[in-house]
């Protein structure tokens, strides 16, 4: 139980962390796109409450510098997925906190209206990106249904460190009928469950690229030219 609690974590570490490391290195479609978040004003009242604290770790963000990804043939061959000099693959090493936080906030303001992370408590973040009191008081802005109570019917109570982040669907048919068929992952451990993990997801987030000539994009679309010969959108 011990090894499984030590590999959730683990992972969810990493995909906080791959997104918070990206203030630096964020490509302008993935800026705009977070300024777009924040002028509609989506997003719970947990997630705007998040985002003062989250800005407040942005001045480390320039602990890595990473070099960029080239290719003699973009149209011919795409991009490579490289592997990145993580400052915290060693022995001795240890997670950078401030980006986890920021990781977080990233996921609050664009990812959480389309992909879940069903496997991570509040309680997770404490001591690794907020305090116990920061994360108390995020986790009570949610309503968690609950029950049931002496009379059988169910109720809701404010959210606790126990409780799960919230879904941003209620079943998979309503998630495939928002995204035009698609699936959204969850991406709790997305970085366990893809080949070379946390420099897939770091490649996703930074290789925004104007699509070659001839080819059509939806307005409502961002080409992504990440890995050979593979073409991913993702729905903004």
């Amino acid at each position: 139980m011990l090894h499984l609690a030590y590999n959730t974590s683990y992972g969810i570490y990493h995909g906080l962390l791959m997104v918070g490391l990206l203030k630096l290195q964020a490509s302008p479609a993935l800026s705009s796109l977070l300024a777009k978040k924040d002028q509609e004003g989506v997003g719970s009242a947990g997630s705007k409450s998040l985002r003062a604290l989250a800005l407040l770790g942005a001045g480390v963000s320039g602990l890595l510098s990473f070099a960029t990804i080239a290719s003699a043939d973009e149209a011919e061959h795409g991009l490579e997925c490289a592997n990145y000099p993580w400052p915290h693959s060693g022995i001795l090493s240890s997670y950078d906190h401030a980006s986890i936080r920021r990781g977080h906030q990233v996921y609050q303001q664009v990812c959480a209206s389309c992909h879940s992370m069903s496997l991570i408590s509040y309680r997770d973040l404490v001591g690794v990106a907020y305090t116990e009191e920061e994360t108390k008081a995020m986790a009570a802005e949610i309503e968690v249904v609950d029950g049931p109570n002496d009379e059988g019917e169910m109720f809701t109570r404010p959210g606790k460190l126990s409780d799960r982040f919230p879904q941003p669907y209620a079943n998979e048919q309503a998630a495939r009928f928002a995204n035009g068929g698609a699936y959204p992952p969850d991406l709790s451990l997305i970085t366990k469950a893809r080949h070379n993990g946390q420099n897939y997801v770091f490649a996703l987030l930074t290789g925004y690229r104007d699509p070659p000539a001839g080819i059509s994009v939806n307005s409502s679309s961002l080409m992504i030219l990440v890995f050979m010969v593979n073409f991913v959108t993702q729905t903004s």
